[in-house]
């Protein structure tokens, strides 16, 4: 029996999520009887349980085998040396980034440690069992250690940067050195039955492998009350071998199966509890320091340069009964490098409700959000998305799965143009006396004013705080106007409609009675 070998290029590939389904396609001309045909090479990373052949012409598949294509080794000492140089610069690098992760560690612990003295120096000061110098001291002792650390940080990343310069430098000039160039690889063997003499087979091969993947992402253009969404795929692989420009394919199936509004959390009152210092120290509230960088997209938006509306191709979906295939209009090369390549999948314009979200309990700004309804046929798959309010680039974000006949909301940014004021009103306190209870009363007076050009709806989010204690009373003194939803956990929410230059208040207040004898914990104004 004859062994011959066929050229069967890629010629389609479907990709999931996870992974991709190849398919290769050759011709071989055959005389009676049975011959061996092998297809190789092949990337060694594909599932040999995936392994199909199909095909036309006068000839029965007998079976079919995937071996091991092996090529000679190198016994070049230049190559030996270099492949050793690589492994110990992979292990340097290993040990950087160890040291990396102990240094990030430490700062994070530095920074905790920080946080609980804060709080346990803000109570001796009060007591007065610590001094003002105490307090500078340990501060002082705190941000040299962190400057260190930070130090430490950035040598080890020039570290990191320079061995990764070395390395793909080793990496040239092992592809360059003499000797074994490719890595064993797959073959194919199929062993068929020809019918007659001298006759055209053709053999389709399929494959799935791991290493393959597409990702969906999106543009969000917001023009009046019409979100265009733009639907990306982005193709990526490092599977052992390169697809030619063919016939591209994104399935949804699996064959295995930022800026956003501050959200409340329950406002809890208690009594406090005597512990010992120890276990006050481990339970003291984690307070996360203040945010540092650049301010969240949206504040100063960059106009873009007026350009002409270009048409975009799209890709024909083929509907499934659980799944969709998006075929690209075009064909489309992937190399075997990791790097993404885009296609376009649809382009939809979906009806939009704007309002504006505000919550000023946690801080004085209006969110202009916008809600959307998918009444398109596409179900999108999570991912991430790029915001735009007319040309204007306003936010990242990330879309769920949105399926047909749904609601999302996407959040464009923070609206100077809204105002919002909330301050303490009255605040009164009584003291204990024989057999009474202590009382303490709040109001505030929350303001929103309209000052856009338009009518614009703001929905003010507030909370009364929940007591966890039978000595820790809270009673609502006063919700004007009452609010249009309200929980369990004391989350209170209103609409308001503002003309524009119009304002609006509202008024909350509550009082909290204690037991005699009780201390309260979890107070804040």
């Amino acid at each position: 029996m004859d062994t011959a070998e066929i050229d069967a290029p890629v010629v389609g590939v479907t990709v999931y999520p996870d992974r991709a389904r190849v398919t290769r396609r050759g011709v071989t001309r055959l005389t009676a009887g049975r011959h061996r045909v092998r297809i190789a090479p092949l990337p060694l990373g594909l599932r040999r349980d995936s392994v199909r052949v199909g095909g036309r012409g006068p000839a029965t598949v007998l079976g079919v085998d995937v071996t091991t294509w092996r090529q000679a080794r190198s016994t070049d000492t230049q190559v030996v040396g270099l492949e050793q140089r690589r492994r110990e610069i992979a292990d340097e690098l290993a040990e950087v980034d160890d040291a990396d992760g102990i240094e990030e560690q430490r700062g994070q612990f530095l920074a905790r440690l920080a946080e609980r003295a804060g709080g346990t120096y803000a109570r001796a000061l009060a007591a007065g069992d610590a001094a003002p110098s105490d307090v500078a001291t340990f501060t002082d002792a705190v941000a040299a250690q962190l400057a260190d650390s930070r130090t430490r940080r950035r040598g080890l990343a020039r570290r990191r940067t320079e061995l990764a310069e070395e390395l793909a430098a080793v990496g040239r000039d092992l592809d360059a050195a003499q000797g074994k160039r490719e890595p064993d690889r797959l073959a194919v063997e199929v062993i068929l039955a020809a019918e007659v003499d001298d006759t055209d087979v053709e053999l389709e091969l399929t494959y799935l492998v791991d290493e393959a993947r597409w990702q969906p992402s999106y543009d969000l253009r917001l023009v009046d009350d019409t979100m265009t969404v733009t639907w990306f795929g982005a193709v990526s692989q490092s599977t052992g071998e390169d697809w030619p420009e063919c016939e591209l394919q994104l399935s949804t199936a699996r064959p295995a199966a930022t800026t956003g509004v501050p959200e409340l959390s329950p406002w809890y009152l208690d009594r406090v509890r005597q512990v010992s210092p120890v276990a006050m120290a481990a339970g003291m509230p984690m307070m996360m320091p203040p945010p540092s960088g650049p301010a969240p997209a949206g504040g100063v938006p960059v106009r873009a340069a007026a350009r002409a509306k270009l048409q975009e191709s799209v890709a024909e979906v083929e509907q499934g009964i659980s799944a969709a295939t998006y075929r690209p209009a075009r064909p489309v090369a992937v190399p075997a490098d990791g790097s993404a390549h885009r296609a376009t999948i649809a382009v939809l314009e979906l009806p939009t409700r704007l309002d504006h979200v505000t919550v000023p309990v946690r801080v004085a700004d209006a969110h202009l959000r916008a809600t959307v309804r998918n009444t398109s046929e596409h179900t999108l798959l999570p991912g991430p998305a790029a915001v735009f309010h007319d040309a204007d680039f306003v936010a990242s974000t990330r879309l769920p799965t949105w399926a047909p006949g749904e609601e999302t909301e996407v959040a464009l940014g923070v609206d100077d143009r809204l105002r919002v004021e909330r301050k303490l009103h009255r605040r009164t306190e009584t003291r204990a006396t024989l057999g009474s209870t202590r009382r303490r009363e709040v109001e505030y007076l929350i303001t929103v004013a309209n000052h856009t050009p338009r009518p614009a709806t703001v929905e003010v989010r507030d909370q009364l705080p929940v007591s966890r204690d039978e000595g820790v009373v809270v009673r609502e003194t006063t919700v004007v106007p009452p609010p249009v939803e309200r929980t369990e956990m004391g989350e209170l929410t209103w609409r308001l409609s503002l003309a524009p230059g119009d304002s609006g208040e509202i008024a909350l207040g509550f009082r909290v009675e204690l037991a005699k004898g009780v201390e309260l914990n979890g107070w804040r104004e």
